[in-house]
Order: structure tokens, then C-alpha cells, then sequence
């Protein structure tokens, strides 16, 4: 990884991506004004379209907090300053991001800092999955019997 490893479980890296004919291929949420973790004003990546160019790229990751935009700091921004910041950042563009990292071992959950890591996509899925397919049986259970 490019990245340097900050304190407190945190790494930091500088990613450059080329803007497609349909963006960056990613979307973001947070600033002043939608936090998207409560009491952190901060910008964080949300989704990432497939076949974008931040997925061709391949290392900027859901999740990512983007600490600056060509080298110029999202600390306490609105959201649609933020994102006019995205919109005419130029061609080619470079992203300091954030990322907490994940334990080697153990369970994931809280950090040494006290602050929760959050629940596993799969602890979410998993079991919204199991009811979704139980729910099919028991509809196709029931037509059965008409």
C-alpha cells in the first residue's frame, strides 16, 4: 500500500484518480450540514460505482473518509460545498484519504479509543437473508395448500 500508518489505528494515502466521461465513479456523504456519524463533520465515501473510475482504480474503498481534494482540506464543509469541490476539481485528481484498519485478530467492534467500529456488513446480511428465504418458503408453502 502507498498508504502511512497514522495513530490510533488509522492509515492515510494518497490516491489519484482520472476522471471518466461519467465522473469519479464514486458518491459521498457527511459535512457540516449531514453528518454521517454523529458529532464528525467529516466526508466519507459511500458507494462506488462499478466499472467507475475509482473502482478501475481499485484502492479507494467504501467507507474512506477523504480528508482533502487536490490537496485542499473537506474539514467542516457542507455537503454541497463538498461536492461542488468533487464536481470541478479537474481531470486528474488526487484524494487524501483515511482509513481505519481493520485487527488482525479478535473481534471487531471497539477500538482502543472507545469509539464502536460498527457492525459486519455479513451480521446485517446473514440474517436479513435467512428471513427473506424463510418468507418465500412459507408463501410457497401456502400456495401449495390453495
Amino acid at each position: 500500500m502507498n498508504g502511512s500508518v497514522a495513530s490510533g489505528g488509522y492509515s492515510e494515502e494518497i490516491i489519484s484518480l482520472t476522471r471518466r466521461p461519467s465522473g469519479l465513479g464514486f458518491n459521498i456523504v457527511g459535512g457540516t450540514d449531514q453528518q454521517y456519524i454523529a458529532n464528525d463533520n467529516s466526508i466519507y465515501v459511500s458507494w462506488i460505482k462499478k466499472d467507475g473510475a475509482a473502482y478501475l482504480d481499485g484502492r479507494l474503498q467504501e467507507g474512506d473518509k477523504i480528508l482533502a481534494i487536490n490537496g485542499k482540506d473537506l474539514k467542516d464543509l457542507r455537503h454541497k460545498d463538498a461536492v461542488e469541490l468533487f464536481r470541478n476539481a479537474g481531470y486528474d485528481v488526487s484524494l487524501k484519504i483515511q482509513r481505519r484498519l481493520q485487527p488482525q485478530n479478535g473481534p471487531v467492534g471497539h477500538g482502543r479509543d472507545g469509539e464502536s467500529g460498527g457492525l459486519p456488513l455479513a451480521a446485517i446480511l446473514v440474517p436479513g437473508l435467512a428471513l427473506a428465504a424463510t418468507a418465500v418458503w412459507i408463501l410457497l408453502r401456502y400456495r401449495q395448500r390453495m
